[in-house]
């Protein structure tokens, strides 16, 4: 389904302004909104929106269906009257431009777990049907979780095959034992599951008003550590004491020797199939609840996955995998209509895995990182596209574009001024420049990050692949947002025609 020409900011709520040491869905989420409206932009890309686990990537949450505590606002629940100033006051000390997860971990854990007293003393009608309008609407993943993340706590946060057998497993009557057990911390899990989707679609509801429709992303892959395959081991190519008989990953290549041992569990798919992926249905149903368009990482694992025993010590000796690729996205269009989905296809992609992506009119992505210099991948310079795609300035697994330049400048002087002749640039701000290069593409649709609109370095890097702790931890502050930066976009918007809307595309440029 191809996509209007438009453009657009990726950036994770988390990476929001805010008191509270991380990015949330109060005010600075609605004036971020507002922001792209004055840029003229029409889309908000996001990284996924689950409660994260070990190494606080989204890429790896607890739930493929729920959302993040951490994102949930507490002025917004001090509006509500479930915190008080005084509570609000009671913070430590932030750094405002880098997330120190630990310390927010605990902070915002206190002010949910206080919010959640207050309800229960203030007994509000009006709340506690909405509330349970909630837990109805959304029991078919909520009951599992909700159990699994009380259980987890009651463990001291262990993995869940080092539960309680009985729970871990869910034999016998497990399941009613432990909710009459855990009852008031399993309420507490819907309850704070409750916070988050209400000031979420809020959010989401200001921005569709306004014209800018959100770009979620969904993982191929759960997490081992998740109510998801702790609910539907069937799923998943585990055994019955939760072994894993084969993981996810990527065999060697030219950027690794061993190739790369991801461990996450692979689903049964034969077994998926025969229920006509209603796993699958749920999730993509889901995700269209949360977002307007969704990223697909890792696309290719739907036509073809890379299958590593679940005891080998490197992804050396893997191998390839058919997947249904093609009969899930028949079952989705049935089940759901035309669904918007960009299709992460980096790498190495094969002409089966375009062919899927190409069947169903799926925009792929190009890096214009990835294109410079003789030996970059020339794929991905604008004037090989096809407008059925979406261009980035680079990705969150990469350096900040002024980065990549930065190090370009003083270690690869070659990359540096190849990029100059192809830019017919060489002034100081190659990062703009390349910005430009990406708006005047034939792209049906660009994604700035917002580290790259607002010319950052390698300190605002979001993530570095391999490297343990440390990730994710970016965060920016209104004062970086130089006065004309809106107005900036807002005029490479119109230039290129990447409006909104029809009734600006004759506005003028400033």
């Amino acid at each position: 389904m191809r996509n209007n020409r438009s453009a657009g900011i990726l950036l994770h709520p988390t990476s929001l302004p805010g008191e509270f040491g991380i990015g949330d869905l109060g005010q600075s989420a609605y004036d971020f909104v507002d922001f792209l409206v004055s840029a003229r932009q029409s889309l908000w890309q996001v990284f996924p929106l689950g409660p994260t686990g070990y190494g606080d990537s989204p890429y790896q949450c607890f739930s493929a269906f729920a959302g993040n505590p951490l994102l949930i606002s507490p002025n917004l629940l001090k509006d509500i009257n479930l915190l008080s100033e005084d509570d609000l006051n009671k913070k430590p000390e932030f750094n405002p431009h880098h997330i120190d997860y630990g310390l927010v971990i605990n902070y915002k854990n206190d002010l949910l777990k206080k919010s959640f007293e207050n309800y229960k003393t203030k007994k509000d009608e009006a709340l506690t049907a909405k509330l349970e309008k909630f837990i109805s609407e959304q029991k078919d993943w909520l009951e599992d979780y909700s159990l699994f993340m009380a259980c987890k706590e009651y463990h001291g946060g262990k993995l869940w095959t080092e539960w309680d057998e009985e729970i871990a497993f869910r034999r016998n009557n497990s399941i009613a034992e432990w909710r009459v057990k855990l009852e008031d911390a399993i309420a507490y899990q819907k309850f704070v599951q409750f916070l988050f989707f209400e000031q979420w679609l809020s959010v989401k509801s200001y921005a569709n008003d306004k014209g800018i429709k959100i770009v979620g992303d969904l993982p191929i892959f759960i997490a081992y550590d998740s109510s998801d395959l702790w609910a539907n081991r069937d799923l998943f190519n585990v055994d019955d004491k939760g072994k894993l008989i084969t993981v996810a990953g990527v065999p060697p290549d030219y950027f690794s020797k061993t190739g790369q041992l991801w461990g996450n569990p692979l689903y049964k798919w034969e077994k998926m199939e025969q229920n006509n992926f209603e796993w699958w249905h749920k999730r993509f149903s889901q995700m269209y609840t949360l977002n307007d368009i969704v990223r697909i990482d890792h696309f290719r694992g739907f036509d073809a996955y890379y299958e590593i025993p679940g005891d080998a010590p490197t992804a050396q000796t893997g191998k390839w995998k058919k997947a249904p690729g093609e009969k899930l996205f028949e079952s989705l269009k049935k089940n759901l209509g035309e669904v918007p989905i960009i299709a992460e296809d980096l790498g190495v992609i094969t002409d089966s895995v375009e062919a899927l992506r190409d069947k169903f009119g799926f925009p792929g992505m190009k890096i214009l990182q990835f294109a410079f210099g003789a030996e970059g991948d020339k794929k991905f310079l604008p004037h090989n596209y096809i407008p059925n795609c979406v261009v980035y300035s680079g990705s969150h697994d990469n350096d900040t574009t002024k980065g990549f330049f930065d190090k370009a400048k003083t270690e690869d002087r070659e990359i540096y001024e190849w990029a100059q002749k192809y830019l017919n640039y060489y002034g100081d701000d190659m990062c703009y420049a390349v910005i430009k290069l990406a708006y005047s593409s034939t792209a049906d649709m660009v994604v700035i990050p917002m580290q790259d609109a607002l010319n950052l370095g390698t300190e605002a890097r979001m993530n570095f692949p391999g490297k343990l702790g440390g990730n994710w931890c970016w965060r920016f502050t209104w004062d970086q947002v130089y006065e004309n930066l809106a107005n900036d976009f807002k005029d490479m918007t119109i230039m290129y025609q990447r409006p909104p809307t029809e009734e600006i595309k004759n506005e003028s440029i400033d």
